[in-house]
C-alpha cells in the first residue's frame, strides 16, 4: 500500500512538472510573436511618418511668392522633369527687324526642348494681342511674354494674368502700367536710341544757319515711336538751328514710309529738307525710294534711322544713307534665360537692356551719354555679310 501511494505521488508530480513546462513554452512563443508584430508595426509607422513628412514639406513649397526655402528647388525639379509652357504674343511681321526678332525667338526655343511655346501674331492690332494673352491665361501657361503693339491699354489684362498667378515678361517695348504687374522688360532703350541719332546729327550737321528735319515716326502710341521722338527732341533742343519741320507716322513699314515721304515732298516744308530722321530702317528705305522718284539724291540730304538691318547697311555703304542706330532684335536666347529664371522663382532685374551700337559711313564719332562711351562703327562689307537680319 505504501509503495502504491508513493508511486501515485511521483506520477502526480511528474504530470505537474510537464504541464508547467508546456505552459511556459506557449507563453514564450506568444511573447516572441507579439514582439515581432510590434517591431514590424513600428517600422511601418515610421516609414509612413517619414513619407508624410516629405509630402508635407513638398506641399508647403510656393515658388511664386518664395514663402518656403524649398520653393526654388521644387520649381527646378519641375523644370527638369516637365515642359515649361510659355505663351508669346508678337507685334506682327511689319518689318525685317520684327521678322528677325520672331526668328530669334523660334531659334532659341528650338535649342531648348523643355520649352513648349504657344506663339501668336497680333498683326499690329492691340485687340488681337489682348485676346491672345487671355487665351494664354485660360491655357494656364507657366509664363506669358509679349511685345506690346502700343503702350497703353494693357493694365486690365495684366491684372488678369496676375490674378491667375502667371508671371509676365515684356519684350522689346514698355507699357503704361503699374510695374508690379510684370516682372521684367527685356529689350532696347528707345529714348537713348533717339538721343544717339541726335548726337550723331549734331556731330555731322551741315554748316548752315537753319537745318530742317523731316521725322518719320513709328506706330502712333507705340513705345519706340514715343521714346525715340522724345530722345531726339531732348538732344537737339540745345542746338537751335536744328528744327523738326514735319513729323508724320509711317507705321514702321517700308510701303507706308515711301507713301508718307512722297506726300511730304509735295509740301513747302518737305521740298527743301536737310535731314530725314526715320524711327526705323524700313521707313527710311521706303523714303529713299520716294526721294529718288522726285529727282533728289538720297544721302546728300542726311538720312538717319534706327534698327541696323542689312538693307540699310548696304544703303550706307552705297552712299544712299548716312547712319543707323542699332536696335538688336536677336534677343531670343536672352529672353528665354530670363523666362526660365522667372519660372523657377528667381529674382531678375526689372529692366534688362540689349547691347547695341551705331553704324555710319565714317566711324569714330562719340554718341554715348557721357557715362558710357559709344563710338560709331564704319560700315564694311564684313559687317554686312555678318548681319543675320
Amino acid at each position: 500500500m505504501k509503495k502504491l501511494f508513493a508511486a501515485c505521488i511521483i506520477l502526480a508530480a511528474s504530470a505537474l512538472v510537464f504541464t508547467s513546462c508546456g505552459s511556459k513554452s506557449d507563453d514564450s512563443d506568444e511573447d516572441e510573436e507579439s514582439s515581432s508584430r510590434s517591431g514590424k508595426k513600428e517600422r511601418v509607422e515610421k516609414r509612413e511618418k517619414d513619407e508624410d513628412d516629405f509630402r508635407g514639406s513638398k506641399k508647403k513649397t510656393d515658388w511664386i511668392h518664395g514663402e518656403d526655402e524649398m520653393a526654388s528647388s521644387a520649381k527646378e525639379e519641375k523644370a527638369l522633369s516637365e515642359k515649361l509652357s510659355v505663351g508669346f504674343s508678337q507685334v506682327g511681321a511689319e518689318s525685317d527687324w520684327r521678322r528677325a526678332s520672331t526668328k530669334s525667338i523660334e531659334d532659341a526655343v528650338a535649342q531648348r526642348p523643355q520649352i513648349e511655346l504657344t506663339f501668336s501674331d497680333a498683326m499690329q492690332k492691340q485687340e488681337n494681342q489682348i485676346k491672345a494673352i487671355r487665351s494664354f491665361i485660360r491655357k494656364k501657361v507657366d509664363v506669358i511674354a509679349f511685345s506690346p503693339v502700343v503702350s497703353s491699354g494693357f493694365e486690365g489684362i495684366l491684372k488678369e494674368a496676375g490674378e491667375a498667378g502667371i508671371p509676365v515678361v515684356l519684350v522689346d517695348r514698355a507699357v503704361d502700367a503699374d510695374p508690379s504687374l510684370y516682372v521684367s522688360l527685356v529689350g532696347s532703350d528707345f529714348t537713348e536710341e533717339g538721343r544717339r541719332a541726335a548726337r550723331w546729327l549734331i556731330a555731322n550737321k551741315p554748316a548752315q544757319d537753319s537745318i530742317k528735319v523731316i521725322e518719320l515716326s513709328g506706330t502712333p502710341g507705340s513705345a519706340p515711336a514715343i521714346e525715340r521722338q522724345k530722345g531726339f527732341a531732348e538732344i537737339i533742343e540745345s542746338t537751335p538751328e536744328i528744327k523738326v519741320v514735319f513729323s508724320q507716322s509711317g507705321n514702321f513699314t517700308r510701303v507706308e514710309g515711301k507713301r508718307v515721304m512722297e506726300a511730304i515732298l509735295q509740301t513747302p516744308e518737305g521740298k527743301d529738307f536737310d535731314v530725314l530722321f526715320a524711327h526705323n530702317d524700313d521707313m527710311a528705305l521706303g523714303a529713299i525710294e520716294a526721294i529718288r522718284d522726285v529727282g533728289k539724291v538720297p544721302g546728300k540730304d542726311i538720312i538717319i534711322s534706327v534698327d541696323g538691318i542689312k538693307d540699310i547697311l548696304k544703303a550706307i555703304r552705297d552712299g544712299n544713307a548716312n547712319c543707323t542706330v542699332e536696335c538688336n532684335p536677336l534677343i531670343g536666347p536672352q529672353l528665354f534665360d530670363v523666362i526660365e529664371k522667372v519660372a523657377k522663382g528667381e529674382t531678375v532685374p526689372a529692366r534688362i537692356p540689349s547691347i547695341e551700337g551705331v553704324f555710319d559711313n565714317v566711324g569714330g564719332f562719340e554718341v554715348g551719354d557721357g557715362y558710357e562711351s559709344v563710338k560709331t562703327t564704319k560700315v564694311t562689307q564684313d559687317i554686312i555679310d555678318g548681319r543675320k537680319y
